[in-house]
Protein backbone atom coordinates (compact mmCIF):
# COMPACT_ATOMS: atom_id res chain seq x y z
CA UNK A 1 0.00 0.00 0.00
CA UNK A 2 1.51 3.91 -0.63
CA UNK A 3 1.93 5.72 2.32
CA UNK A 4 -0.49 8.55 2.35
CA UNK A 5 0.99 12.70 2.08
CA UNK A 6 0.54 14.69 4.71
CA UNK A 7 1.47 18.34 4.49
CA UNK A 8 1.40 20.42 7.51
CA UNK A 9 1.36 24.52 7.36
CA UNK A 10 1.76 25.94 10.61
CA UNK A 11 2.59 29.29 11.89
CA UNK A 12 4.96 28.21 14.96
CA UNK A 13 6.93 25.26 15.62
CA UNK A 14 9.42 24.51 18.45
CA UNK A 15 12.19 24.62 19.15
CA UNK A 16 12.56 27.45 16.65
CA UNK A 17 9.66 29.89 18.19
CA UNK A 18 8.76 29.22 22.27
CA UNK A 19 6.08 26.80 23.30
CA UNK A 20 2.51 27.34 23.09
CA UNK A 21 -0.04 24.99 22.13
CA UNK A 22 0.48 25.54 18.06
CA UNK A 23 4.31 25.23 18.47
CA UNK A 24 4.09 21.99 20.46
CA UNK A 25 1.46 20.03 18.53
CA UNK A 26 3.54 21.05 15.29
CA UNK A 27 6.69 19.91 16.84
CA UNK A 28 5.04 16.29 17.94
CA UNK A 29 2.40 15.74 15.37
CA UNK A 30 4.39 15.61 12.44
CA UNK A 31 6.58 12.88 13.60
CA UNK A 32 3.89 10.98 15.29
CA UNK A 33 1.80 11.04 12.61
CA UNK A 34 4.97 9.62 10.38
CA UNK A 35 5.36 6.92 12.67
CA UNK A 36 1.92 5.69 12.26
CA UNK A 37 2.94 5.46 8.31
CA UNK A 38 2.50 8.92 5.99
CA UNK A 39 4.79 10.64 4.43
CA UNK A 40 5.12 14.54 5.81
CA UNK A 41 6.28 17.91 4.76
CA UNK A 42 6.21 20.40 6.93
CA UNK A 43 6.45 24.51 6.57
CA UNK A 44 6.37 27.93 8.98
CA UNK A 45 7.41 31.11 8.48
CA UNK A 46 11.07 32.56 8.69
CA UNK A 47 10.78 34.74 10.90
CA UNK A 48 13.66 37.37 11.78
CA UNK A 49 14.27 35.83 15.20
CA UNK A 50 14.91 32.70 14.29
CA UNK A 51 18.73 32.23 13.95
CA UNK A 52 19.51 30.79 11.38
CA UNK A 53 23.48 29.78 12.06
CA UNK A 54 22.14 28.01 15.31
CA UNK A 55 19.37 26.24 13.63
CA UNK A 56 21.39 25.26 10.73
CA UNK A 57 19.06 27.02 8.23
CA UNK A 58 20.24 26.95 4.47
CA UNK A 59 18.92 28.36 1.38
CA UNK A 60 17.08 25.76 -1.15
CA UNK A 61 18.69 27.48 -4.69
CA UNK A 62 16.50 25.46 -6.66
CA UNK A 63 13.26 26.02 -5.07
CA UNK A 64 13.55 29.77 -4.62
CA UNK A 65 13.57 32.90 -7.36
CA UNK A 66 10.19 33.29 -7.32
CA UNK A 67 8.25 36.33 -7.57
CA UNK A 68 4.73 36.55 -6.17
CA UNK A 69 2.51 39.76 -6.51
CA UNK A 70 0.44 41.21 -4.16
CA UNK A 71 -1.11 44.13 -4.36
CA UNK A 72 0.52 45.16 -7.56
CA UNK A 73 4.12 44.60 -5.89
CA UNK A 74 6.38 41.94 -6.43
CA UNK A 75 8.03 39.99 -3.52
CA UNK A 76 10.77 37.51 -3.55
CA UNK A 77 10.30 34.18 -2.30
CA UNK A 78 12.98 32.22 -0.64
CA UNK A 79 12.85 28.88 0.55
CA UNK A 80 15.24 27.65 3.58
CA UNK A 81 15.34 24.25 5.15
CA UNK A 82 16.75 22.63 8.57
CA UNK A 83 16.09 19.76 10.75
CA UNK A 84 14.92 18.51 13.90
CA UNK A 85 17.21 15.67 14.41
CA UNK A 86 15.74 14.05 17.30
CA UNK A 87 12.02 13.92 15.64
CA UNK A 88 13.71 13.07 12.34
CA UNK A 89 11.77 15.90 10.97
CA UNK A 90 12.58 18.61 7.81
CA UNK A 91 11.19 21.96 7.96
CA UNK A 92 11.01 24.10 4.91
CA UNK A 93 10.48 28.09 5.87
CA UNK A 94 9.27 30.40 3.77
CA UNK A 95 11.30 33.72 3.85
CA UNK A 96 10.71 37.42 2.16
CA UNK A 97 12.99 40.40 3.12
CA UNK A 98 9.85 42.56 2.98
CA UNK A 99 8.05 40.47 5.39
CA UNK A 100 9.85 37.89 7.47
CA UNK A 101 13.11 39.92 8.56
CA UNK A 102 12.00 41.75 11.62
CA UNK A 103 12.66 40.40 15.12
CA UNK A 104 9.14 40.09 16.10
CA UNK A 105 6.48 38.10 15.25
CA UNK A 106 3.29 39.54 14.46
CA UNK A 107 3.23 42.67 17.00
CA UNK A 108 6.36 45.26 17.44
CA UNK A 109 8.28 45.80 20.68
CA UNK A 110 4.95 48.24 21.88
CA UNK A 111 2.71 44.94 21.52
CA UNK A 112 1.46 46.96 18.22
CA UNK A 113 0.37 44.14 15.46
CA UNK A 114 2.04 44.46 12.54
CA UNK A 115 -0.03 46.45 9.53
CA UNK A 116 0.75 44.33 7.12
CA UNK A 117 0.30 41.25 8.63
CA UNK A 118 -2.88 40.59 6.12
CA UNK A 119 0.07 40.72 3.34
CA UNK A 120 2.58 38.17 5.35
CA UNK A 121 -0.14 35.45 5.60
CA UNK A 122 -1.44 36.26 1.86
CA UNK A 123 2.45 35.64 1.15
CA UNK A 124 2.93 32.77 3.02
CA UNK A 125 -0.11 30.63 2.07
CA UNK A 126 0.84 31.26 -1.67
CA UNK A 127 4.44 30.85 -0.80
CA UNK A 128 4.15 27.21 0.43
CA UNK A 129 1.50 26.43 -2.44
CA UNK A 130 4.19 27.46 -5.05
CA UNK A 131 6.65 25.31 -3.66
CA UNK A 132 4.81 22.30 -3.13
CA UNK A 133 3.96 22.64 -6.51
CA UNK A 134 7.72 23.08 -7.67
CA UNK A 135 8.77 19.91 -5.36
CA UNK A 136 5.98 17.58 -7.30
CA UNK A 137 4.97 16.48 -4.05
CA UNK A 138 1.54 15.80 -4.11
CA UNK A 139 -0.57 15.60 -0.96
CA UNK A 140 -3.22 13.67 -0.16
CA UNK A 141 -4.70 15.64 3.15
CA UNK A 142 -3.49 19.23 4.25
CA UNK A 143 -3.53 20.13 7.60
CA UNK A 144 -3.05 23.85 8.62
CA UNK A 145 -2.76 25.31 12.12
CA UNK A 146 -3.34 28.81 12.78
CA UNK A 147 -5.32 32.25 11.60
CA UNK A 148 -1.95 32.68 9.50
CA UNK A 149 -2.84 29.77 7.31
CA UNK A 150 -6.64 30.04 6.88
CA UNK A 151 -6.34 31.29 3.60
CA UNK A 152 -5.14 27.85 2.91
CA UNK A 153 -8.19 26.27 2.33
CA UNK A 154 -10.01 28.74 -0.20
CA UNK A 155 -6.72 28.88 -2.00
CA UNK A 156 -6.69 25.20 -2.55
CA UNK A 157 -10.32 24.47 -3.21
CA UNK A 158 -10.63 27.77 -5.55
CA UNK A 159 -7.35 28.62 -7.59
CA UNK A 160 -5.80 25.27 -6.80
CA UNK A 161 -8.81 23.00 -7.73
CA UNK A 162 -7.84 21.88 -11.26
CA UNK A 163 -3.70 21.84 -10.21
CA UNK A 164 -2.19 17.96 -10.28
CA UNK A 165 -1.06 18.44 -7.22
CA UNK A 166 -3.69 20.18 -4.97
CA UNK A 167 -7.24 18.78 -6.86
CA UNK A 168 -7.86 16.02 -4.52
CA UNK A 169 -6.59 17.08 -1.28
CA UNK A 170 -8.50 16.93 2.02
CA UNK A 171 -7.66 19.83 3.98
CA UNK A 172 -8.20 20.07 7.95
CA UNK A 173 -7.84 23.39 9.54
CA UNK A 174 -6.64 23.37 13.32
CA UNK A 175 -8.38 26.67 15.61
CA UNK A 176 -6.08 27.79 18.41
CA UNK A 177 -6.63 30.92 20.44
CA UNK A 178 -4.03 32.99 18.48
CA UNK A 179 -6.32 36.21 17.91
CA UNK A 180 -5.59 39.05 16.31
CA UNK A 181 -7.17 42.00 17.98
CA UNK A 182 -7.50 44.50 15.34
CA UNK A 183 -9.70 43.84 11.74
CA UNK A 184 -7.14 42.85 8.69
CA UNK A 185 -7.04 46.18 6.40
CA UNK A 186 -10.18 47.19 4.51
CA UNK A 187 -8.68 46.20 1.10
CA UNK A 188 -7.95 42.45 2.38
CA UNK A 189 -10.19 41.26 0.46
CA UNK A 190 -9.25 42.92 -2.86
CA UNK A 191 -5.36 41.67 -2.18
CA UNK A 192 -6.07 38.29 -1.29
CA UNK A 193 -8.13 37.99 -4.59
CA UNK A 194 -6.91 35.27 -7.20
CA UNK A 195 -7.65 33.52 -10.32
CA UNK A 196 -10.51 31.03 -9.17
CA UNK A 197 -12.06 33.29 -6.28
CA UNK A 198 -14.89 34.72 -5.96
CA UNK A 199 -16.88 37.78 -4.26
CA UNK A 200 -19.67 35.05 -3.35
CA UNK A 201 -16.60 32.35 -1.73
CA UNK A 202 -15.57 35.71 0.59
CA UNK A 203 -18.05 37.18 1.21
CA UNK A 204 -17.93 36.72 5.37
CA UNK A 205 -14.99 39.14 4.87
CA UNK A 206 -17.23 41.82 3.91
CA UNK A 207 -18.16 43.78 6.77
CA UNK A 208 -14.96 43.43 8.76
CA UNK A 209 -11.78 40.96 8.47
CA UNK A 210 -11.96 40.37 11.87
CA UNK A 211 -10.40 36.75 13.55
CA UNK A 212 -13.89 35.26 13.54
CA UNK A 213 -14.88 35.81 9.88
CA UNK A 214 -11.41 35.11 8.98
CA UNK A 215 -11.77 31.44 11.13
CA UNK A 216 -15.03 30.62 9.26
CA UNK A 217 -13.78 31.48 6.05
CA UNK A 218 -11.28 28.77 7.50
CA UNK A 219 -13.97 26.31 7.95
CA UNK A 220 -16.37 26.85 4.86
CA UNK A 221 -13.38 25.57 2.33
CA UNK A 222 -12.20 22.42 4.98
CA UNK A 223 -12.78 19.12 5.22
CA UNK A 224 -12.21 18.62 8.69
CA UNK A 225 -12.31 21.38 12.05
CA UNK A 226 -9.84 20.42 14.96
CA UNK A 227 -10.05 22.65 18.05
CA UNK A 228 -6.35 22.52 19.02
CA UNK A 229 -7.47 24.96 22.05
CA UNK A 230 -9.59 24.01 24.92
CA UNK A 231 -11.50 27.20 24.75
CA UNK A 232 -12.76 28.12 21.22
CA UNK A 233 -14.73 31.50 20.73
CA UNK A 234 -17.99 29.96 21.43
CA UNK A 235 -18.85 31.15 17.88
CA UNK A 236 -16.72 29.81 15.77
CA UNK A 237 -16.90 26.09 17.50
CA UNK A 238 -20.95 26.41 16.72
CA UNK A 239 -20.18 27.63 13.03
CA UNK A 240 -17.91 24.48 12.44
CA UNK A 241 -20.48 21.95 14.20
CA UNK A 242 -23.39 23.02 11.93
CA UNK A 243 -21.35 22.35 8.26
CA UNK A 244 -22.68 19.53 6.95
CA UNK A 245 -20.58 16.75 5.70
CA UNK A 246 -17.49 18.70 7.86
CA UNK A 247 -15.30 16.30 10.20
CA UNK A 248 -15.55 17.95 13.89
CA UNK A 249 -12.59 16.82 16.46
CA UNK A 250 -12.55 18.53 19.82
CA UNK A 251 -10.24 19.67 21.61
CA UNK A 252 -7.59 16.55 23.13
CA UNK A 253 -5.54 15.72 25.49
CA UNK A 254 -1.76 15.33 25.25
CA UNK A 255 -1.46 11.79 25.40
CA UNK A 256 -4.17 10.88 23.54
CA UNK A 257 -4.68 13.56 20.31
CA UNK A 258 -1.62 12.47 17.70
CA UNK A 259 -4.17 8.90 17.73
CA UNK A 260 -7.14 10.86 17.74
CA UNK A 261 -6.00 12.85 14.71
CA UNK A 262 -4.42 10.21 12.88
CA UNK A 263 -7.80 8.54 13.08
CA UNK A 264 -9.28 11.67 11.95
CA UNK A 265 -6.98 11.63 8.78
CA UNK A 266 -7.92 8.30 7.74
CA UNK A 267 -11.58 9.22 8.12
CA UNK A 268 -11.61 12.32 5.45
CA UNK A 269 -8.94 10.19 3.75
CA UNK A 270 -11.82 7.54 3.36
CA UNK A 271 -14.77 9.29 2.40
Amino acid sequence: MVAKKVLFITTEISPYLPDTEMSLVARNLPPGIHDRGKEIRTFMPKFGCINERRNQLHEVIRLSGMNLIIDETDHPLIIKVASIQAARMQIYFIDNEDFFQRKYLLKDENGVEFEDNDERSIFYVRGVMETVRKLRWIPNLIHCHGWMTALAPLYIKKHYKSDPCFKNAKVIYSLYNDVFENPLRDNFVKKLKIEGVTQNDIKILKEKADHIALSKLAIDFSDGIIAGSPDIDSHIIDYAKQKENLSFLPYQNEDVYIDAINDLYDRILNK
